[in-house]
């Protein structure tokens, strides 16, 4: 067996995970009706509603699937200004803080009308600072920077650096898009409903395709491999 095909036999669940995430979707699946029984929403966008819980399950297979290996204090405190500088970026870009851009309205927690994932959020309104914290969105990016601090750690060859950095870049730059589309068409017409499903949607998949190559920490060698195939 080559190592492309070792590797991606390890990513293949035991019988015990199976099971586990049997229970945690079964959850969430209970979670999702019982908000729609209670709070009776009319249904426009089925994805508003499904990626929160895509992301949620990527960060936890992600997060149980990789542990940092032992290292030096100095090793460990560059991977930690790493990590954390990287968590900062995707924070920023990816719409959790940023300068204030309006009058303050102060600190609230957003429970009622609010679908599983996307709340409870905190939100901020400051004179200079603004901040709305989503759940799916801040496991996500923590756990992206999880990952990273242990790429660091542990693979200094690996080229998942290079392929992260630009997926990145679409994960951060699609929800500006499509901010920007939203404000050409007014924010409530189909055109803008699209813009919004399809941003979601493109990041969505970008995250999760990023959380397996963290995993994963494809090697040039791993590339040449399927490129002789090919």
């Amino acid at each position: 067996m080559s190592t492309i095909e070792s590797r991606l036999a390890s990513l293949r669940p035991s019988r015990e995970t199976a099971i586990w995430w049997a229970v945690v979707l079964n959850t969430e699946l209970l979670v999702l009706l019982a908000y729609l029984v209670v709070e009776t929403p009319i249904v426009t966008r089925p994805l508003f509603y499904i990626i929160p819980f895509v992301w949620i399950n990527a960060a936890l297979w992600g997060v149980f699937r990789v542990s940092p290996r032992a290292a030096s204090t100095r090793q460990r405190v560059t991977a930690l200004g790493i990590s954390g500088g990287y968590f900062l970026v995707l924070g920023y870009f990816g719409g959790l803080y940023g300068p204030s851009g309006g009058p303050a309205t102060g600190l609230r927690v957003a429970f009622e009308a609010v679908p599983p994932g996307w709340g409870p959020a905190v939100i901020y309104g400051g004179t200079v600072l603004q901040f709305a914290l989503l759940p799916f969105k801040l496991v996500g990016y923590a756990t992206l920077a999880y990952l990273v601090y242990a790429t660091v750690l542990d693979a200094a060859s690996s080229v998942v650096g290079g392929v992260l950095g630009l997926f990145s870049c679409v994960s951060c730059t699609l929800p500006v898009i499509a901010g920007i589309v939203s404000g050409f068409v007014g924010g409530t017409g189909a055109v803008a409903a699209a813009a919004f499903n399809q941003s979601y949607l493109l990041s969505t998949v970008v995250f999760v395709v990023t959380v397996v190559l963290l995993v994963w920490r494809p090697t040039m060698a791993d590339l040449r491999g399927i490129g002789l195939r090919g």
